[in-house]
């Protein structure tokens, strides 16, 4: 305790002393803000500029190409304009084409338009550099939209807006109509500055990135170049009211004698809920629900499980959970909400009143998965309890894109805890140089059965967890210095944190080259890297040189290489650890993307703690017939040998065949398939040679916007051993309806 004692007072003295050096760094020269008129009507969404509002608009020109060309003339011709009414922030271009035929636009879901033409305009309604908003929509209308910030990265948003888009003869038009009560912005009479940008994505032999002001890549803000809009006098957000009543049903039948029973009924279930969003101020939403249906349509894409050692990662995709999730965006992954598994109610409270973010959430969890690390690797336990997981956020803005934030996360049960508190920080000190860092301590208590079984600490325990990395990265040269301490005792329940007990020291640097299009490639680097890590009693855990270099160039191809070389000890046992991982793909048109992952060299056999060789090569490909159709394909192929042979052999295979009918309405296919073959002479315990797994979703989908939803699909198991083929284990049909009421 008095080791931790000493180093948070260290950690707040160097807050001190960066925060400081954070006040005094450059200021970016102000630039003239563009008048953003206000009008009386609206508009109406149908691709075509007719409406006088257009006519009153700030036109504006998108005159540099910003990636892969530095700030050069760009290939083809944008306008944006702009305008606003009492309600709405009204957007439109004009995106001029030499050849029409070339633009990349699918009918898809939203969300789904990663490698088509768009255009997209960038909001920062605090101009505080912290947080931007991002509306894309593709040439066809179709949506995405995101938040980002420079320390918690991007999240998706799911925010309620109307677009519509238009190809012609000439080029696309795309409209926005975007309500400011689905916006956070200043508290103040008369007018506002909000600091934005427009961009472009032009794919073709390279992507095109086309923005509004030109980028300096010699200085690590994005939003401190970024141009001003004034107007909006008069707009204020409404304290609106939404409400979403869900309803969700499910029967699920299960073979009774696997694999020769009968169907049984396992489970069936209707249950209504509701959840409701209540501005209590413009800038802060308060959310509860009530019997929701926290669960996600679409099954996580399927991962290889065999010789892991650590746990593997699913991302979160329920939406209770992604509104406001940047701002729970840390260093380290103290906050990870997938660990809630089957909440049955919360309350959430997320926002940003002037300089100060507040985040907030507590829910129940009627099922209990609690992760068991260490430096050797990680477990899960699954504790027959509920749980109650309480989160709180807070995060000061400081001068130019700085910010300091407090964490505090608290996980009760049945003779059961885990609470974490702590600090972070990301902190510019220059227009190349930041400073990013986090310290947390836990206390935890374990219920007797975790203690018996999992070898874990009785009774209370504490622990500590430190992060402190610097940065410097200009347009041509990057370098980093990273150390990280978890103590043995550390635990973050409510996070993903599957590694403790180890002090990790990391230092890089590298190189990056440019070239305009037109060259043999666009953006080269090449770098270097040193780690050292070891457990907190001073033994090796893994001494490594990193070596990596990306590539990109014509036909939109990518190559990017790491080469591993050093030694890692598991179990007190040293090994080699060279290894080779490659990533090589291109997209030649807007119909086809083709990429390979690949894997070779030094690997531990975790199971029987030997050397091995593993191979694996992951071959991904997506094929567009049409605007409407998609066809999805991944594969993972896997070996690793050992000395008295191969130990095991396994293929994965992801498949998801989509048919968009229109921007509300699709069918979707999904098959995942596992073919896993084991040596079973080679184990030191008794297996099955052989193991299959089957799983098919068919799934139909109409939404209106992201809330008002209708879900209806059918998913079944197949599972296969040594002497048994192939055969069905269970089947489950669903229906999920939601429909957002705002008030």
């Amino acid at each position: 305790m008095e080791k931790c004692k000493k180093l948070f007072c260290l950690v707040l003295l160097g807050v001190f002393i960066l925060m400081t050096a954070a006040a005094f760094a450059a200021q970016e020269t102000e630039k003239k803000p563009h008048r953003i008129p206000k009008v009386t009507s609206g508009i109406r969404l149908d691709g075509v500029l007719d409406e006088d509002v257009w006519k009153e608009a700030l036109v504006l020109e998108l005159k540099y190409e910003v990636i892969p060309g530095d700030s050069i003339p760009p290939p083809v011709r944008t306008q944006a304009l702009l305008a606003y009414n009492k309600t709405h922030l009204l957007v439109a271009y004009r995106a001029y084409d030499p050849d029409p035929t070339a633009i990349r636009a699918r009918i898809t879901d939203r969300d789904n338009i990663q490698g088509d033409d768009f255009v997209a305009i960038v909001l920062d309604t605090f101009s505080d550099n912290q947080r931007r908003y991002i509306f894309f929509c593709n040439p066809l209308g179709v949506q995405k939209d995101l938040i980002e910030s420079d320390s918690g990265g991007g999240a998706e948003w799911d925010a309620i807006w109307k677009s519509a888009g238009k190809i012609t003869d000439w080029g696309y038009v795309v409209e926005k109509a975007i309500p400011f009560s689905s916006l956070r912005f200043q508290h103040k009479k008369g007018e506002q500055v909000w600091s934005f940008d427009l961009i472009r994505a032009y794919p073709r032999n390279v992507a095109h990135y086309i923005g509004f002001f030109p980028r300096d890549r010699n200085n690590n803000c994005y939003m401190c170049q970024a141009e001003k809009l004034v107007g909006f006098s008069g707009v204020v957000r409404s304290k609106n009211l939404e409400l979403t009543p869900t309803l969700a049903a499910h029967l699920t039948q299960e073979r009774e004698n696997f694999p020769g029973g009968e169907f049984v009924e396992k489970d069936s279930k209707l249950e209504p809920g509701i959840t409701a969003n209540w501005s209590i101020t413009p800038n802060l939403t308060l959310s509860g629900t009530v019997n929701p249906d926290f669960s996600n349509v679409e099954a996580d894409i399927a991962q290889l499980d065999i010789n892991k050692q650590f746990a593997l990662f699913y991302p979160e995709k329920r939406p209770f959970f992604l509104e406001g999730g940047t701002l729970f965006n840390t260093r380290y992954q103290a906050v990870y909400t997938r660990a809630l598994a089957d909440p049955n109610g919360g309350i959430k409270l997320t926002g940003q009143e002037g300089v100060h973010g507040i985040g907030f959430f507590s829910v129940h969890d009627n099922l209990t998965n609690i992760l068991i690390p260490s430096s050797q690797g990680s477990t899960w336990a699954f504790p027959d309890m509920s749980t109650l997981g309480t989160v709180l956020r807070y995060r000061r803005d400081i001068g130019k894109a700085s910010n300091i934030g407090v964490l505090v996360t608290d996980r009760e049960g049945e003779e059961y805890f885990n609470r974490v508190a702590g600090i972070d920080g990301n902190l510019r000190l220059s227009t190349k140089d930041r400073v990013l860092f986090q310290f947390l301590g836990s206390q935890t208590r374990y219920p007797g059965s975790i203690v018996t079984a999992y070898n874990q600490p009785d009774g209370n325990f504490w622990g500590s967890a430190l992060d402190v990395l610097y940065t410097h990265v200009s347009r041509t040269f990057h370098w980093h210095v990273d150390y990280q301490h978890i103590t043995q005792n550390f635990r973050a329940d409510l996070g993903f944190m599957p590694q403790v007990d180890y002090r990790h020291l990391s230092l890089g640097l590298g190189h990056r080259w440019f070239r305009n299009p037109g060259h043999w490639f666009t953006q080269m680097n090449f770098s270097g890297t040193y780690q050292l890590e070891k457990n907190t009693g001073g033994n090796l855990l893994f001494e490594q040189f990193i070596i990596r270099f990306n590539y990109a160039g014509p036909l939109q191809s990518f190559l990017n290489m790491e080469t591993y070389l050093g030694k890692k000890t598991y179990l007190g046992i040293e090994f080699d650890n060279n290894v080779i991982l490659y990533n090589i793909g291109f997209q030649p048109s807007r119909s086809f993307v083709f990429a390979v992952f690949g894997k070779f060299g030094d690997q531990i056999d975790f199971t029987n703690v030997q050397p091995g060789k593993i191979f694996n090569l992951r071959p991904a490909m997506q094929v567009r017939f049409g605007s409407r159709f998609l066809f999805d394909f991944g594969h993972t192929y896997e070996t690793l040998k050992v000395e008295g042979g191969r130990l095991y052999k396994a293929n994965l295979t992801n498949l998801r065949l989509v048919y968009q009918f229109n921007k509300r309405f699709f069918l979707r296919t999904m098959f995942q398939y596992i073919d896993q073959r084991f040596n079973a002479a080679l184990y030191p315990f008794a297996l099955n040679p052989k193991y299959n797994h089957l799983f098919s979703q068919i799934l139909f989908s109409y939404k209106i916007n992201p809330r008002t939803v209708l879900f209806i699909g059918y998913s079944d198991d197949y599972f296969g051993f040594q002497g048994i083929t192939l055969t069905q284990n269970n089947r489950t049909a669903f229906i999920k309806i939601g429909y957002a009421l705002r008030m």
